[in-house]
């Protein structure tokens, strides 16, 4: 679907993005990570264009990305930002509309795609299609925000951390009701992050990023069994070692097995023995009181995202 082949991008002197390939498959989801100014955004803006690269190509559906018309192919990419973009003068029902208008679509198919998509979301289309954004909550606006985007049937989707200036709930929720989505529509989704929780828990492959390089990509049981160097492991070792203990990753099976930890161990303790066996064990006053698998550890980090 998506190829990015030996791609730089230069502002002057300044390279934000060194000279990166990859490719990313048909109906993946695909998470872009990385510390502030790791080149994360501006790669994936570079897919639509609203950055232009300097060096290399990306190539969209097997053309290059300059062959393209530039309004035809951003309709056939849709984009969700962190700030939602909601037009405050329409309805929830004519923000929807307007890509399928511009493409001539027939106003029955326009309705019943906006009734289909709100219902799927969570918002009855009968009692929010009329309203006006500011009707809405924030992490309802963002529904609309992700629907709006699929409205045309995309095959693509581009979501620059569409969640971040959300609640944690509502953050958690929305991260869950994109999960069913994509297991409906099965979408090409370009996903950035700068947590780690959330990439872990929504992407089928992540891409972490450095200094406008690409450190390591992955799926996230790699992550966790094969951090490719000393800043792979640096940089999930600062989240774990922040967020959890052995006592609060650890499920209630106590079959024995040859490595162990204390419950009150930090995970950075964890996540190492798990690079190197699929089990450990958590002990506390000299008795199992469980244990930790790697996806225990994938799991409980994605509930923090």
């Amino acid at each position: 679907m998506i190829k990015f082949d030996h791609v730089s991008k230069a502002y002057g002197e300044n390279t934000v993005v060194k000279d990166i390939s990859f490719e990313i498959k048909e109906g993946e989801f695909f998470v872009l990570i990385g510390p502030s100014g790791s080149g994360k955004t501006t790669t994936l803006k570079m897919i639509n264009r609203l950055i232009e690269l300097t060096d290399g190509y990306i190539y969209f559906k097997g053309r290059p990305i300059s062959e393209y018309q530039l309004d035809e192919m951003r309709w056939d990419i849709g984009y969700v930002l962190q700030q939602i973009a909601l037009f405050p003068h329409m309805t929830i029902r004519e923000n929807m509309m307007q890509v399928p208008l511009m493409k001539k679509w027939p106003t029955k198919k326009i309705e019943d795609e906006v009734n289909r998509l709100l219902n799927m979301v969570g918002l009855d289309a009968e009692t929010y299609k009329n309203r006006y954004p500011d009707e809405l909550s924030g992490g309802q606006q963002q529904r609309v925000g992700v629907v709006r985007a699929l409205m045309a049937d995309p095959p693509l989707v581009l979501m620059d951390e569409p969640f971040s200036a959300l609640d944690p709930i509502s953050r958690e929720k929305l991260q869950d009701d994109l999960l069913k989505l994509q297991n409906e529509i099965h979408k090409t989704i370009v996903f950035v992050t700068h947590d780690i929780g959330e990439a872990l828990k929504l992407g089928d492959r992540i891409c972490l990023m450095n200094e406008g390089k690409i450190e390591q990509i992955d799926t996230p049981e790699g992550f966790i069994n094969h951090p490719k160097n000393e800043f792979v492991q640096s940089f999930m070792g600062d989240y774990l070692n922040t967020h959890k203990y052995a006592r609060n990753v650890m499920n209630q099976d106590v079959t024995p097995v040859e490595i162990s930890v204390q419950a009150s161990d930090p995970i950075q303790v964890v996540y190492d023995h798990l690079a190197k066996v699929p089990k450990i064990n958590v002990i506390e006053s000299n008795k199992i009181i469980g244990s930790i698998t790697q996806q225990d550890v994938i799991r409980s980090l994605s509930q923090e995202g």
